[in-house]
């Protein structure tokens, strides 16, 4: 199947720019190993090429649950060989806390996750000694994906957090790190601890 058609089945056609970005990943992944290896198929490779693609732009919603059932796939086969490809690839997928907050239909948290992300940077960089603040890294989707789960928790919202740490292909060990550390160092956000801690008292990734 052509790849602009996958496109138009997942409603993205439209963005020329995505489409292309999305041939050029393509033909880099024929070049650089063979996806069968990793257990991708045409289409699935096509359609995880578009996903990788449709990161970049923050206007266009990708529609995984449409690109799952497309891929024939189950949604835990799809994210490994989503993080499979991004590994080969050596890109990252940005998480976008509005895309997020559009899938979960939870949109009211957008203003709230940012603040909490912007704190938890803010307090970790403070816990850290000088010389490894500049090597600290933030842009791993695991760090949106948490503080999107503790906000809604937060205001009582029903998250399916399994689901979510699929989204951002992180593990389950990796989010309860990321998740203990974020609230213990902005338990005034998230209302879970009595005390304030001190950020140097709390350990970091």
């Amino acid at each position: 199947m052509d790849i602009f058609e996958i496109a138009k089945k997942l409603g993205i056609s439209d963005s020329k720019r995505i489409v292309r970005k999305a041939a050029e990943l393509r033909r880099l992944c024929d070049i650089q190993f063979h996806s069968s290896a990793i257990g991708v198929g045409e289409i699935c490779k096509a359609i995880i090429c578009l996903e990788i693609a449709a990161s970049g732009w923050e206007e266009v919603i990708f529609d995984r649950p449409a690109a799952i059932k497309l891929s024939g796939m189950s949604e835990k086969a799809y994210n490994r060989s989503l993080n499979a490809m991004q590994n080969g690839l050596g890109v990252k997928t940005k998480l976008d806390i509005r895309e997020l907050g559009i899938r979960f239909g939870c949109v009211r948290l957008i203003p709230f996750v940012q603040k909490g992300l912007s704190l938890y940077k803010d307090r970790f960089l403070a816990s850290l000694p000088a010389s490894r603040r500049t090597s600290a890294d933030f842009t791993r989707p695991v760090f949106t994906a948490v503080a999107f789960y503790l906000c809604a928790k937060m205001h009582k919202l029903k998250i399916d957090k399994l689901k979510l740490i699929g989204v951002c292909g992180t593990s389950e060990s990796e989010f309860f790190f990321v998740s203990t550390s974020m609230k213990d160092l902005c338990h005034d956000v998230y209302g879970i601890l009595k005390e304030k801690k001190d950020p140097k008292d709390v350990k970091g990734n």
